[in-house]
């Protein structure tokens, strides 16, 4: 068990009260809260040691560069990966799957097939099309179950001879599914298929172990895991990292420029153009420290059994409509109410207090599968408590006897 009082000191935003009534906020899904200790090294980097990293002599820089790169090894050592050079520093999930569509891309011919899920996201979706648009590639897609679940059995018969890369989600920011991404990798590996990972929902609320999955990619943005906006990393094996040619061009991914051509720089720089967020990447070290000294068993175990409880209590509620019933599912529940339009229902618990989600989730594809163009959405961290469940469920039925 996690000690959420002691936690949710960590957070001021948390005490805060919303129109008179106390916080309570739902929806982690799209970003999490940030701890102070996150907040206060951005804050002491700025103040103490702010300086352009790698090609500065000067103090500042080294202590900057020696920062950036330690914070390089803390995600590898998060991730499990074998060598922290197989981290590529992004501004988030959404890059990161952007820059291996785009190079990969550059490795296939017209006809060519990419394999990605009914339950990506669009930032796993529209790479992909853009791609295929570029190369002439064809995209195919995974269908999920009546319970929101992949169909393997689908997804076996769409690996050929012609498929070139999967691209799947750990977890479903809609259904809170979490995928069974080492059996798909797996799979795909049979075909001699690399496969990538959108870990954006995953890396806060599990242990992930590369290795173990032998993903070849794997990608997870920093704002869901209690660090800033505008920090992610992209994890790939070394073997493919290799292969791809540079994303961006600019300074530090090169290791030599005259007007007659350019070498690119060695691993993991040769896919880091321009000046790197180095304090965003040190932060993002600081909110990976914070969750491991938590515990990610405990906070898995502890969301769990919040979605066990919200689940239990909502679905006493006429007319609680639940989509999905996957067979492991994440602390995320999307949810309808009767005919009581997503939004409305998102708005009046705001004006209580509740803050939730609306609307598709950037997953318009599988909302729109459900036979809604939307939905109101929950989903748990760390520092969410059962208190805060029953208020919700309290909050809920006042708005929903308002809009019946």
């Amino acid at each position: 068990m996690i000690d959420t009082t002691a936690i949710r000191t960590d957070f001021p935003i948390l005490q805060q009260t919303i129109f008179g009534n106390p916080l309570v906020y739902f929806d982690n899904a799209a970003t999490t809260q940030k701890p102070r200790c996150v907040v206060n090294k951005m804050a002491e980097l700025y103040f103490t040691q702010n300086a352009n990293i790698h090609r500065g002599v000067h103090h500042l820089s080294r202590l900057a560069t020696e920062a950036h790169e330690q914070a390089r090894c803390t995600v590898a050592d998060f991730l499990h990966a074998t060598d922290a050079r197989e981290i590529i520093f992004t501004r988030g999930t959404t890059e990161a799957v952007n820059l291996v569509a785009d190079c990969f891309a550059q490795f296939c011919a017209a006809g060519d097939e990419i394999i990605i899920s009914q339950m990506e996201h669009h930032s796993n979706i529209v790479p992909w099309q853009m791609a295929a648009q570029r190369a002439g590639l064809t995209l195919k897609i995974i269908p999920i179950d009546p319970n929101g679940d992949l169909n393997l059995d689908r997804y076996s018969h769409l690996l050929t001879d012609r498929t070139r890369l999967v691209a799947v989600s750990h977890v479903s920011n809609v259904l809170g599914s979490v995928n069974p991404v080492a059996q798909i990798i797996a799979m795909a590996h049979h075909y001699g298929v690399p496969v990538l990972i959108d870990g954006a929902q995953a890396v806060a609320h599990q242990q992930v172990d590369v290795q173990a999955l032998d993903a070849d990619f794997y990608a997870f943005s920093g704002h869901k895991l209690y660090a800033p906006t505008g920090i992610g990393a992209l994890y790939g094996k070394t073997e493919w990292l290799d292969r791809l040619p540079p994303y961006q061009g600019g300074g530090e991914m090169i290791e030599r420029v005259s007007f007659q051509g350019t070498t690119f720089n060695a691993l993991p720089y040769k896919f880091e153009a321009g000046t790197p967020d180095y304090i965003g990447s040190v932060a993002l070290a600081e909110a990976i420290a914070y969750v491991e000294r938590i515990g990610l068993a405990a906070i898995a175990a502890h969301e769990a059994e919040l979605t066990r409880y919200a689940l239990s209590k909502m679905n006493e509620i006429e007319g609680m409509k639940i989509f999905g019933n996957p067979k492991q599912r994440s602390g995320v529940i999307s949810f309808q109410v009767g005919n009581i339009h997503h939004f409305d229902l998102g708005t009046l618990l705001d004006k209580v207090g509740i803050a939730i989600r609306t609307g598709h989730h950037c997953a318009q594809p599988l909302v729109e599968s459900l036979g809604v163009s939307g939905t109101a959405r929950i989903s748990f961290a760390l520092y969410n408590t059962m208190k805060e469940i029953d208020l919700f469920i309290e909050k809920l039925k006042r708005v929903i006897s308002i809009l019946g």
